[in-house]
């Protein structure tokens, strides 16, 4: 059974249980895997354009219960900030020294980015780190959000909030390999269109680190 086809058979809390069993399955077996941009590039490591040591952040992979199968919350970030101006990405980032882990992080980050109060968010487990090129050890966190929810954009950092079916980016078959020339050498990522939004870089290259941690 294919994963696209497990999200319009099964209810919510039965992909919740899923999540939670491949998550600790990972999470013990796996305990020390990085995954990140440097997977498809090997020759690049997995902090090509950084320096310094890593910094650490966290994401928020937030799934919401909805009548035809699960979807996704992911945000378009504005188009005046420094870095990723104008692209999609999963509410998150730094990991503050008054944090008290990547868990923590992300749900604070969330609520300042789309609103989402952290007594909305259920926590089921994170994925392995994903090193980005830019300097980043990023842990994503996952979390089932209450049906009601509803969010609100910060206008300093987000332009939209939007949803994407679970099951359309857990499938394979949407998750597209494209290259670019940086720096002299070839550049692999992931990139996964649905309409209007184009998700790639580091976050297709989270969701497809999700799709093999649960069903690969």
């Amino acid at each position: 059974m294919t994963a696209s086809s497990l999200n319009h058979i099964l209810p919510c809390a039965d992909i919740t249980e899923l999540l939670q069993q491949r998550l600790s399955l990972a999470e013990s077996d796996n305990a020390d895997k990085d995954t990140g941009d440097h997977v498809l590039n090997p020759d690049l490591g997995p902090y090509a354009r950084w320096e310094g040591p890593p910094r650490d952040a966290a994401v928020l992979i937030g799934i919401l219960p909805r009548d035809d199968g699960p979807s996704v919350v992911l945000t378009q970030r504005t188009g005046h900030l420094k870095s990723h101006a104008g692209q999609v990405a999963f509410p998150g980032g730094k990991i503050d020294p008054t944090d008290a882990g990547p868990v923590e992080a992300a749900l604070r980050e969330a609520d300042e980015e789309i609103g989402l109060k952290p007594d909305s968010v259920a926590p089921i487990g994170r994925l392995s780190p994903y090193l980005t090129g830019s300097g980043y050890r990023v842990v994503p966190v996952i979390g089932m959000i209450g049906a009601d929810t509803a969010f609100r954009a910060n206008p300093d950092e987000v332009e939209d909030v939007f949803e994407v079916p679970f099951g359309f980016l857990m499938d394979p078959g949407n998750h597209i390999k494209q290259s670019r020339v940086w720096q002299g050498k070839r550049r692999y990522f992931y990139e996964m269109p649905y309409g209007e939004r184009y998700i790639w870089g580091v976050t297709a290259g989270i969701i497809r680190s999700l799709y093999e941690t649960v069903y690969g």
